[in-house]
C-alpha cells in the first residue's frame, strides 16, 4: 500500500473517432497526410431526396415502353357481358360469385379495363350463355361438351 501513487492515471482504452468524425473531410485529409490508405466512394444521391430523378436514360426508356402495353378487353365485350348479366337478372356481385371471382373482376371486364384472361372469359361465357371470344361475340353459346 505504501507504493501506491494516487497521482498516476492509467488509461485502459482510448476511443477512436466516431463514424461521423472518421468520414469528415478533415479526418480524410489528415489520414492522407499521414500516408494511410484511404478509400473514398461517393454514394449516388446519398442523403438527398432524389429517388425519382429523370435522367436521359429514363426518358429514353419511357419513350420505348409507351408502345408496349397490355391488350385490354374490348368495350364491345364489356357491353355483351353487361347485357347478358342483366338479361339473366344478375348483379355484378352475383355473377362474380357464380364464377368464383371477385366483383371487381366483373366490373373491370365490363368497363374494358381488364387484361383478357381466357379462363375468366370462359367462365363468364358459360355463366351468361353468350360468346365473348372469336368472331361471333354476343351470339348464344352452343351448348355441348368439348370434343377432344
Amino acid at each position: 500500500m505504501a507504493e501506491s501513487d494516487w497521482d498516476t492515471v492509467t488509461v485502459l482504452r482510448k476511443k477512436g473517432p466516431t463514424a461521423a468524425q472518421a468520414k469528415s473531410k478533415q479526418a480524410v485529409a489528415a489520414a492522407q497526410r499521414r500516408g494511410e490508405e484511404v478509400e473514398t466512394t461517393k454514394k449516388w444521391a446519398a442523403g438527398q431526396n432524389k429517388q425519382h430523378v429523370v435522367t436521359k436514360n429514363t426518358a429514353k426508356l419511357d419513350r420505348e415502353t409507351e408502345e408496349l402495353h397490355h391488350e385490354r378487353v374490348p368495350l364491345e365485350v364489356g357491353k355483351v357481358i353487361q347485357q347478358g348479366r342483366q338479361d339473366k337478372g344478375l348483379t355484378q356481385k352475383d355473377l362474380a360469385t357464380k364464377i368464383n371471382e371477385k366483383p371487381q373482376v366483373i366490373a373491370d371486364y365490363e368497363s374494358g379495363k381488364a387484361i383478357p384472361n381466357n379462363q375468366v372469359m370462359g367462365k363468364i361465357e358459360r355463366a351468361i350463355g353468350l360468346k365473348l371470344r372469336g368472331k361471333d361475340i354476343g351470339k348464344p353459346l352452343e351448348a355441348g361438351p368439348k370434343k377432344k
